[in-house]
């Protein structure tokens, strides 16, 4: 198979050798935005993450394999690729771990009113705070059941809470209490004490989450949003912590990034502000590898 490989891979210019010794022929690219290095016709497969934002799909015309480096499928012109067949694959399971306890780590911050006693450090203050908190016996919500949702399960169990998952395909599963069908998310929303989100952005799921469903949720409970910013309806977001001081948000995601240095979220106290970086560990590279590896095709496969 002609390969073009991307930066978005990390190991990528470090496996040339490896997948010509498959018996695949390697084009490499480093930047995405950056003029192909061959021809767009020449390529087969692609390992990549947004490199079709800035070289439209339709100008490979024997594209027929693509090897994504990121979890969601957003950046991606999926009727194109449904309707010529293209086999694809998404980066499941490499940023589980590191994103999930990117979400307890968050929740824990919270609960525990980190932020509180670090600035009482720099302070020299000797203060105590009577409103911590505890996960044990809390309810955690966890919209979106896929492999990063299910890692999250797993830690919020390991700290004796119950973990309910609401998903579009509902079902048994060991790591969570229950599962749920979206068409009850209204009913289950408001005896959730953490609601994290770990859902793909699709036409179905943008704005999810919007002024109704956060005014049904407990005074104080806690938004985790690790998946895309626009399945949150910002407006409504900001209103809400507005209003329900009590009301906490950790917001890795945003509906743009990088966030405008003119948003309200950057100084409104009840929100925990990261820049897109909860998918970060450093096994990362080596997991991304051993999926490309084991999903790429034979050399000279059909």
């Amino acid at each position: 198979m002609n390969l073009l490989l991307t930066g978005a891979w990390q190991e990528a210019a470090e496996s040339v050798s490896a997948l010509e010794a498959l018996g695949h022929r390697v084009c490499f690219l480093r930047q995405e935005r950056d003029s192909l290095p061959c021809d767009s016709a020449w390529v087969e497969g692609v390992v990549c993450n947004g490199l079709f934002l800035y070289h439209p799909i339709e100008t490979f015309p024997n594209l027929r394999y693509i090897q994504l480096t990121s979890a969601g499928f957003d950046r991606l012109p999926m009727d194109y690729v449904r309707a010529n067949g293209i086999e694809l694959h998404n980066a499941r399971g490499v940023y589980s771990a590191p994103m999930a306890e990117f979400a307890l780590g968050s929740v824990l911050q919270i609960y525990k009113q980190l932020p509180f006693f670090r600035e009482n450090q720099k302070a020299h203050r000797w203060e105590k705070h009577r409103g911590l908190r505890e996960l044990s016996g809390k309810t955690v919500l966890i919209l979106g059941c896929g492999s990063v949702g299910t890692a999250c399960a797993r830690r919020f169990r390991a700290f004796e809470s119950r973990v309910l998952g609401v998903d579009l395909c509902p079902r048994t599963d060991a790591d969570f209490d229950a599962i749920l069908p979206l068409t009850e998310l209204d009913e289950i929303l408001p005896a959730a004490d953490v609601l994290v989100l770990t859902l793909p952005l699709t036409d179905a799921t943008r704005g999810l989450i919007h002024a109704a469903r956060l005014a049904a949720m407990k005074p104080d409970a806690v938004l985790v949003n690790l998946s895309r910013g626009a399945v949150v309806e910002e407006t409504a977001l900001v209103a809400h912590l507005l209003a329900v001081p009590a009301f906490t948000a950790a917001l890795d995601v945003f509906a743009q990034e990088p966030l405008a240095e003119e948003s309200p979220l950057w100084n409104l106290p009840n929100v925990v502000l990261t820049p897109h970086n909860s998918f970060v560990g450093e096994d990362n590279p080596s997991r991304m590898t051993a999926v490309v590896f084991r999903n790429l095709p034979k050399a000279g496969a059909n």
